[in-house]
């Protein structure tokens, strides 16, 4: 029995060696197994386009809200009861049209008087007039005293001059009597009726009796900064310079005006300068009052580099491109950046003609990257374009 379990220890002894043994040639082995070498990172593939070249309308972009080109207010020029309104409140009216009536009898009552006071005053003419003519005839025979003549005389100036006095009268009783018809001075569109039917209405300071303005063209009234209008305005020399315009129920610019007007002083308190633009309104819609953004362009065109604006990234309060170079590698350019133009930026510095730039996978890139280039053309090409 003892040496039968000797044997046994022994076995085991000699099998936990050969295990320590075999994990140690192991270890060896792997300790003297080259190491593999890291794989190298691909080049990421992105969208490069060419910067855009072609020639561009710099616009500036202003407020402004809309006013009449006329703008009248209707008010009485007689005393008297008004009797009539002949318009529906915000209604358009013809040049002509009548508005309104006040009470036309005591104004035909002076008519008639002054028409009467106008024969009278002719007949008396008449009749010193033929007077003259004989006193004439008499101081011609010497069968008249030269102060009876001189009487006659001047008994017939005053007769001619009496009818002077009664003819003006009858045409001031007469325009009176036109006055108690109050028409439309102009075309356009009327607003309400301030005075109804049976008030007493005058001439003078009183409320207006309703406002007309012209409605087939309207102004688009708008203030622009010193700057601008040192580079832009005071130069145009004549030219003509576009000008869009947009409501505030439209992103676009759909109206087109022409410059009207440019006021003669600059507001020293705002420093701005009150700029107007006319615009054709032949269906009436727009009215006066309305809020509405301006676009002005300059009036010549210069060339200019453009680049999609998903290729501009932001570097804190930097814009920057990334410019790709003969080797593939992607270069941190910083740009400063001007307006948009049919869906690109204009760009003011920064980049030169013929460099191409990341417009998809900015991303994914860093300075300094190498990419593999996919050549797009910049614009809506680009923008359809899929990223990798």
């Amino acid at each position: 029995m003892p040496t039968t379990h000797k044997r046994r220890v022994l076995a085991a002894s000699v099998a936990g060696l050969l295990c320590v043994a075999g994990a140690l040639t192991i270890y060896h082995h792997a300790e003297a197994k080259p190491p593999v070498a890291a794989a190298a990172p691909t080049a990421a593939t992105v969208d490069v386009a060419e910067v855009a070249q072609r020639d561009v309308t710099d616009w500036k972009q202003y407020s402004g809200h809309l006013e009449a080109v006329e703008h009248v207010d209707i008010r009485p020029q007689v005393s008297g009861v008004l009797t009539a309104v002949h318009f529906k409140d915000g209604s358009l009216v013809r040049k002509g049209d009548l508005l309104f009536t006040i009470d036309p009898r005591p104004f035909e009552a002076e008519v008639a008087r002054a028409q009467a006071q106008l024969a009278g005053a002719e007949a008396r003419a008449a009749y010193t007039a033929d007077d003259l003519a004989r006193g004439e005839r008499l101081l011609a025979e010497n069968a008249i005293a030269r102060r009876d003549f001189d009487e006659k005389q001047n008994a017939s100036r005053e007769a001619r001059a009496n009818l002077q006095v009664t003819q003006a009268a009858l045409k001031t009783a007469q325009l009176n009597l036109e006055y108690t018809r109050i028409t439309a001075p102009i075309a356009g569109r009327v607003s309400r009726a301030e005075v109804t039917v049976g008030n007493l209405v005058a001439p003078g300071n009183a409320a207006a009796l309703t406002t007309l303005v012209s409605a087939d063209r309207i102004y688009a009234a708008f203030d622009v900064d010193e700057q601008s209008y040192l580079q832009v305005v005071n130069t145009a020399q004549g030219k003509t310079m576009p000008i869009h315009l947009g409501l505030a129920d439209s992103a676009d610019y759909p109206l087109t005006g022409k410059l009207s007007s440019v006021d003669n002083h600059l507001d020293n308190t705002s420093g701005t300068i009150r700029l107007r633009a006319v615009i054709e309104n032949p269906d009436g819609r727009l009215v006066p009052g309305l809020y509405v953004r301006v676009k002005l362009g300059s009036p010549n065109q210069r060339h200019a580099l453009l680049v999609d604006e998903k290729a501009v990234g932001t570097d804190q309060a930097k814009r920057f491109v990334l410019v790709v170079d003969a080797k593939g590698q992607a270069n941190y350019r910083e740009v400063r950046l001007g307006s948009l133009q049919d869906g690109l930026r204009v760009v003011e510095s920064g980049l030169s003609a013929g460099e191409h730039i990341v417009v998809n996978g900015l991303q994914r890139v860093r300075p300094g990257d190498t990419v593999t280039p996919n050549p797009v053309r910049m614009g809506a090409e680009a923008a359809k374009s899929t990223t990798i």
